[in-house]
């Protein structure tokens, strides 16, 4: 392998186009996606628990404060005549080997495991399907496979939640790449202004012996990733 050298030199003018690139997302009215068939849309919710974003190890300000953003566009995909909402998220069996990378977190009946407050009492709460995962996929292991040959009419999928560059990510290319191996027309979208990731400082990294990681980096890295395979991101309002 080709040894990587001046790596933050050389990678200047890539990360001043994709701070221009994320700068000049556009801002999409849900009520443009949602259109005049709201019954082929859904809207999927990745890991907005308490465990991510209330307390907990992995529990942070930046998925904190996704809540008002998230709650937002499910009142108004609601209002708009969309009845396709789905919650995938982390519900661990103590044995999991992902605690071998992060600590454990979000236990199955735990508070941290549980939908946050504010989207459990939404008033249309009772449609809300909620998929347990054990696991950063919302596809491997659980019964969203299923769920989703289920429900063929849905070919607009609307993704927010955390983290930008783990469990959105992964369930946006799979949506995206089983769409592409099996000829489906159907669109992916990340709502940029409705998910995130975390942050831990290289100094604070250093100090705990753990990985480092920038999460306006990983953030905007990992939405223009996406975006480069064919999943649509955008501001949604």
């Amino acid at each position: 392998m080709a040894a990587i050298k001046d790596l933050a030199q050389r990678s200047t003018p890539f990360l001043a186009y994709l701070e221009a690139w994320y700068m000049s997302l556009p801002q999409v009215d849900l009520a443009t996606i949602v259109g005049n068939t709201p019954e082929r849309v859904a809207l999927c919710s990745i890991d907005m628990i308490n465990g991510f974003c209330k307390e907990g190890p992995l529990a942070g300000p930046r998925v904190g404060a996704l809540i008002e953003p998230v709650v937002h566009l499910f009142r108004r995909a609601y209002d708009l005549g969309v009845r396709t909402f789905v919650l995938t998220q982390d519900t661990h069996d103590p044995a999991t080997p992902e605690f071998a990378a992060y600590p454990p977190h979000c236990l199955a009946g735990t508070a941290e495991s549980q939908t946050i407050r504010e989207l459990a009492e939404l008033p249309f709460a009772d449609q809300i399907v909620v998929i347990e995962k054990n696991s950063l996929s919302s596809h491997l292991g659980t019964r969203f496979g299923p769920w989703l040959a289920e429900h063929p009419q849905l070919d607009t999928f609307v993704l927010v939640g955390d983290c930008t560059d783990l469990c959105v990510y992964s369930a946006a290319m799979h949506l995206r790449l089983e769409a592409n191996a099996l000829n489906l027309k159907r669109r992916v979208i990340v709502a940029a202004n409705a998910v995130d990731t975390f942050d831990t400082p290289v100094e604070v990294a250093r100090n705990l012996g753990i990985y480092a990681h920038d999460g306006d980096l990983h953030h905007v890295l990992f939405l223009h990733h996406m975006a480069q395979n064919g999943v649509e991101v955008m501001n949604i309002a």
